[in-house]
């Protein structure tokens, strides 16, 4: 019973993250019209919205969270056997500068090699989207979810324990 309550609770949460309501901009109330529009075009039309198997080993997952504020961050990246960034997708439960932050970090990695990737700082992000100093929590967890998949990736690489000795 309750591990039927949890697969609910789950499809719950997937479908917020999916599908949340996006009011056109000129629709938008007055606080969301302060947003730069770099914020409301990757809010209204996000860039590589949702997943890939997080089981794969040339897949890397990032899940990072800001509690004061309530938003979640998944991003991940698939890696190439080159170690080039082919694809990445994220899922974002938050503000629109979270969700454009996710958008943005998603569309800077894929092209680079794992090491270029871990050079992409918050500053750039926020620079990029004109965020305001209130915001910039939102570049710095998209900072975080980068190099957590990353290190989720690098991770995935090393060889385990009963690999070498059964060779």
């Amino acid at each position: 019973m309750a591990a039927a309550g949890v697969g609910r609770l789950r499809r719950a949460a997937s479908a917020l993250l999916l599908q949340r309501p996006r009011l056109p901009a000129r629709e938008l109330s007055a606080p969301a019209r302060l947003y730069h529009k770099k914020v409301v075009d990757h809010y209204e039309n996000p860039r590589n919205v949702g997943s890939l198997d997080k089981t794969a080993k040339n897949v890397g997952t990032g899940l990072v969270g800001a509690p004061a504020c309530g938003d979640v961050m998944k991003l991940q990246i698939q890696v190439d056997e080159k170690g080039k960034i082919v694809d990445a997708r994220f899922k974002t439960f938050g503000c629109g500068s979270a969700i454009a932050s996710s958008s943005l970090a998603t569309e800077w990695v894929k092209g680079k090699t794992v090491e270029e990737a871990l050079t992409i700082k918050n500053t750039d992000i926020a620079k990029e989207l004109c965020l305001p100093p209130v915001k910039l929590h939102c570049s710095m967890l998209a900072e975080d979810a980068i190099k957590a998949a990353l290190a989720d990736y690098k991770l995935k690489q090393e060889p385990k324990k009963g690999d070498t000795e059964s060779k």
